[in-house]
């Protein structure tokens, strides 16, 4: 079994989608885990719809940790709430995952609504970089797979990082515990482009490319240098 760990904050216009994705996978052996950061929407009423296990959540490291305490699956399955499977993408990723006895890995992003701009610039500023650097430098965002056991050795999200926590996670764990971490290579994950439209292409560029140069030179982002809100999309449509 696997555990799909998902933490929210008023998620209502996009939550439901991403359940309806995972409900119609081809995939059956799985629960659902929802840290909820105090949601003022719907966003609980349909987590309960779809009988997810809702515990208190937080910044996202705060609820991933808080859902991987009380999961029963041997791989535990980080998603974001404003994304969506497509079809077979569990079964696909699960089996590619074991195949390759990957310990961590994570996922090419289709942007939605797709457009030509935004599939050229999420193409070769991450999906393409990610492929190229898996084993040198890894990355895990949006989606990323884990096993518990490499997850605990690991110590979970480090809570006092707060920008690009996960792909902290993916380079502790390959650096200190030698994990093998990779990118899914047998499908892709769909997420919304709200922090694109929202904040702007690319002043969004350009923020996770600093971050990327400070986790590299300096280590993981401690401070509110970058100014991090946890959803403040939600006066954008989709």
């Amino acid at each position: 079994m696997i555990s799909i760990i998902i933490p929210a904050l008023n998620e209502e216009d996009y939550l439901e989608s991403l359940l309806k994705s995972i409900k119609n996978q081809n995939f059956k052996d799985y629960e659902i885990i929802l840290s909820d950061a105090g949601s003022k929407d719907r966003t609980l009423n349909i987590a309960k719809a779809f009988n997810c296990i809702i515990v208190k959540g937080g910044l996202p490291a705060k609820g991933r940790n808080n859902g991987a305490k009380i999961a029963k699956g041997d791989i535990l399955f980080f998603l974001d709430a404003d994304t969506f499977l497509p079809n077979k993408c569990l079964k696909k990723a699960i089996e590619e995952f074991k195949e390759r006895n990957l310990d961590l890995a994570s996922f090419c992003l289709v942007p939605m609504p797709k457009s030509r701009f935004s599939l050229f610039f999420i193409n070769l500023f991450y999906n393409q970089p990610i492929v190229l650097f898996e084993n040198v430098l890894p990355h895990a965002a949006t989606g990323i797979l884990i096993t518990r056991d490499m997850f605990e050795k690991a110590g979970g999200f480090d809570e006092d990082v707060t920008l690009a926590e996960d792909h902290y996670l993916a380079r502790r764990a390959q650096r200190i515990l030698q994990a093998k971490c990779g990118i899914i290579r047998s499908t892709e994950i769909f997420v919304s482009d709200r922090r694109f439209r929202r904040d702007g292409w690319l002043r969004v560029g350009l923020k996770y490319m600093l971050c990327e140069l400070h986790l590299i030179f300096i280590g993981p982002v401690k401070s509110d240098i970058f100014n991090y809100k946890f959803n403040h999309y939600k006066d954008v449509k989709k």
